[in-house]
């Protein structure tokens, strides 16, 4: 009896999309899905706790294992993000120290990238759990992510969108997650499955947008807004240049120690688009 294929997905809503559709069987799959944040989404597929999993693009950089990209899928934006928030309590050109959401390794590689690239700043990082009064506490500025960041929306202190930094500096899109996994990981039936859940949770954002207000601050129009207007699920050509520029930038600044080759899971079925 074959074992099923551990999936290791996001826990946040941005990757609900992604996910829903296979955990509710709208689309058949041999998978068992288990839900993390996007660190440890990346430390299960590492230890070989999973076979497969949404993990930050920064990881698929500093992998000593090579890893393969599911094609057509991402978690990117193109301007503002609205989930990737650098909040700070000393003017912007003052910041010095800032801690870091714990959560999250791409987000935190893109908060040095836009403050050394885009402003000059050179700072002290902090990793630190996305409480935002103890990151305040501690730094000038806070990095949240995710659902966190969404919750602290109404927060009064001022704050950077860095998927809007990041496209005001590059005119490209920013991708934070895709799926990816070990080579034998996924055969084409199973890629296909993964794509076409995204197609199938494309469908379901107004639902997915209900189903977390009801227990989160925001209203069902918010949620709704960010998975339609502020969040991006494709992997074509401009968000694989925008990859490939965040990689050139990590590595100039020796977040990476190079710049990986892009390498695609095979699909059973072509795509027409």
């Amino acid at each position: 009896m074959n074992m099923p294929t551990r999936l290791s997905a996001v826990s946040y809503l941005n990757s609900r999309p992604l996910v829903l559709p296979l955990a509710q069987r709208r689309v058949p799959h041999d998978f068992e899905i288990a839900y993390d944040v996007p660190s440890v989404c990346a430390t299960k597929l590492k230890r070989g706790e999973a076979d497969v999993g949404i993990i930050p693009s920064i990881e698929y950089a500093r992998s000593a294992v090579p890893y393969w990209i599911v094609p057509d899928i991402s978690i990117s934006s193109r301007g503002p993000v609205q989930s990737i928030l650098l909040f700070h309590t000393v003017p912007f050109d003052r910041i010095r120290t800032v801690a870091l959401d714990s959560s999250s390794r791409t987000s935190a590689a893109l908060a040095q990238i836009i403050l050394r690239d885009r402003y000059g700043l050179i700072a002290r990082y902090i990793d630190h759990p996305p409480v935002l009064d103890e990151m305040l506490a501690v730094a000038d500025a806070a990095l949240v992510i995710g659902d966190n960041a969404l919750d602290y929306t109404d927060r009064p202190e001022p704050r950077r969108d860095l998927g809007l930094e990041w496209f005001a500096m590059t005119g490209r899109p920013f991708v934070y997650a895709f799926w990816a996994g070990r080579e034998d990981a996924l055969d084409s039936i199973a890629v296909d499955s993964l794509i076409r859940a995204k197609e199938v949770g494309m469908t379901l954002i107004r639902q997915i947008a209900a189903e977390h207000a009801a227990s989160h601050p925001g209203s069902s129009a918010f949620y709704e807004s960010y998975l339609r207007d502020h969040l991006q699920y494709p992997l074509g050509p401009d968000e694989l240049a925008g990859l490939m520029e965040f990689y050139e930038r990590a590595h100039r600044l020796g977040l990476i120690e190079a710049i990986p080759a892009i390498r695609f899971y095979e699909r059973a079925v072509t795509s027409d688009k």
